[in-house]
């Protein structure tokens, strides 16, 4: 079923489609929004659509994405700003899911009432990417022509699939305009794609700690395909029933974990290198049992096709670009090719670096280094 004829009535469909959660399975319908104390209580939710035609031709029989929301939506539904995560990390961008949790979500500084992202004046839809494994459809989703996980048959997805994923999304949820779309690494690559994609639909673009092109091509997927095939439990990437490739996984992640700088960030509060090595590993451990392996060769292959830069001369939102000092994956030594290429382009953009030992994990616990950046950059999308 096109799409354009399953949006009809996009109040309706919201509703009937939006179902809220607990942070990891659902447990009724929903759509509203959160309780009135919301970042102490986020929802979890889920929303669905038949029949999602990817850009190779191939239709996902269903499609559902997960999301959160913060705000509440102007009745003109143009207060709107898209959050997208990075590359392995979750949706769940600011708040809690109980007033007991430990942990808030990873731009939590940034987001909420008198914020920089300011849930007293906008709406703020935090989604999950098409292919990722905490709640959307992915491989681990289950295929309903065989009633097995897709696995290794899920199809080749890009990034302009996974925004256009979240603009049906947008458009269920009654979102008419977005005064901007914002996010770190992966979410950068999203943002740079909606900028391009969806020109007139976004007054700005907070792209951090990322790039406008994905690089690594073939060779990264297979090297990553090779990592993973390592596991002897692997077998071919039908491992379902076989308990997963957990000691592969967890190692991999202990290695992402440390290049992204998260030693430095927990350095803040644990002094001792043992005891961050071992908060490490749980962070690590906890990750591992949940993430799809499939998941993160569907995402690699996405973002090695990735390209916005091609299309510089579509973007009509202002760009703000913020860099890490010392991140390894997205170093600083890229921004002056970026920016002159943005401004060749003719895009009014502009650059800010963090200056910070946390790498490429900055942009949420040095939140405050850059929270008056970007509260001067959304305030002026609005004039």
């Amino acid at each position: 079923m096109p799409r354009t004829i399953w949006l009809t009535g996009l109040l309706a469909l919201c509703l009937g489609a939006c179902v809220e959660t607990s942070p990891m399975h659902a447990n009724g319908n929903g759509g509203g929004a959160n309780p009135p104390d919301s970042l102490d209580r986020v929802l979890n939710r889920t929303f669905t659509v038949p029949a999602f035609k990817l850009e190779s031709g191939q239709v996902l029989p269903e499609m559902t994405l997960a999301f959160e929301t913060y705000g509440r939506l102007a009745p003109d539904g143009r207060n709107a700003i898209l959050v997208a995560h990075g590359f392995t990390s979750s949706h769940h961008a600011a708040g809690k899911h109980a007033p007991t949790d430990t942990t808030v979500g990873w731009w939590d500084g940034l987001i909420g009432p008198g914020k920089a992202i300011d849930t007293d004046r906008y709406f703020v839809v935090s989604s999950n990417m098409l292919g990722s494994s905490f709640g959307s459809t992915a491989p681990r989703s289950t295929n309903p022509k065989t009633g097995t996980p897709y696995g290794p048959d899920f199809p080749d997805i890009t990034l302009r699939d996974i925004v256009g994923a979240q603009k049906t999304l947008l458009e269920g949820l009654g979102v008419q305009h977005l005064v901007a779309v914002a996010g770190p690494s992966f979410g950068g690559y999203q943002t740079f794609q909606w900028a391009v994609t969806y020109p007139g639909f976004m007054n700005g673009a907070v792209v951090v700690v990322s790039a406008p092109k994905g690089s690594g091509g073939d060779a990264a997927v297979k090297t990553m395909q090779d990592r993973l095939a390592s596991d002897p439990n692997w077998n071919g990437g039908w491992y379902y029933d076989r308990g997963g490739i957990f000691p592969t996984m967890l190692k991999l992640r202990v290695e992402t974990l440390e290049r992204y700088g998260q030693n430095e960030v927990l350095a803040r509060t644990i002094p001792d290198p043992a005891q961050r090595a071992e908060r490490i590993r749980q962070l690590a451990a906890a990750w591992a049992r949940q993430f799809d392996p499939n998941s993160l060769i569907a995402l690699r292959k996405a973002s090695v096709k990735f390209d916005a830069e091609r299309d510089f001369g579509k973007i009509r939102a202002k760009v703000l670009y913020v860099l890490s000092r010392t991140d390894k994956l997205f170093p600083p030594s890229i921004a002056p090719d970026v920016m002159d290429k943005l401004g060749r382009a003719g895009v009014d953009a502009k650059y800010f670096e963090l200056d910070t030992d946390m790498g490429h994990s900055a942009s949420g616990p040095e939140w405050a280094k850059w929270s008056p950046t970007l509260k001067e950059f959304i305030a002026g999308l609005d004039r």
